[in-house]
C-alpha cells in the first residue's frame, strides 16, 4: 500500500524563501533524519518540498471540453500543499505509525499534514476494491 503524507501550506511556505533561524535548522535536521530512517526501513519512495503557488498554475477542465489555465498564486493557503512524502507500507496501521512520528512541519505555529492512500492498479481490475477507506 502506498500513502502520501501531504504537508499543508502556510504563510511561511508561500513566502518562497527558505525559512531561517535555529528552529528551522533543527526542523531540517529532524526531517532529514526521519526521511533517512524511513529509507533504511524500506518504506520511503519519495519526498520533496514544493515551491510556492505563485510559481505554479492550475488547469481547469470544463464540462463542455474547454480547458482553462489559471496562474498562481492561489489565495486559500489552507488548500495548498507545501511538500509531500510518499511511502509504501504493509498496512494502514503502519502508515499511521509513520505519520504519527512525522516532525511538525512549521515550528511554533499551527500546521497540519494530511495522509491519503493511493489507488493501485489492482483497485481498478475486475473484483478490485474501489471502496477504499
Amino acid at each position: 500500500m502506498r500513502f502520501m503524507i501531504q504537508v499543508r501550506a502556510t504563510v511561511v511556505s508561500e513566502v518562497g524563501a527558505p525559512p531561517t533561524g535555529p528552529e528551522y535548522a533543527k526542523l531540517f535536521e529532524e526531517m532529514g533524519a526521519f526521511h533517512e530512517e524511513m529509507a533504511r526501513a524500506g518504506v520511503l519512495l519519495d519526498g520533496a518540498g514544493l515551491r510556492p503557488s505563485r510559481n505554479g498554475w492550475r488547469q481547469r477542465y470544463h464540462a463542455d471540453g474547454r480547458r482553462e489555465v489559471v496562474d498562481g498564486p492561489f489565495a486559500e493557503t489552507k488548500e495548498l500543499i507545501a511538500g509531500y512524502t510518499l511511502i509504501q507500507v504493509r498496512s494502514e496501521d503502519e502508515a499511521r505509525a509513520w505519520a504519527s512520528r512525522f516532525p511538525q512541519p512549521f515550528p511554533a505555529m499551527d500546521c497540519e499534514i494530511e495522509v491519503r492512500r493511493l489507488y493501485e492498479d489492482a483497485d481498478f481490475a475486475p473484483g478490485g476494491d474501489m471502496a477504499l477507506r
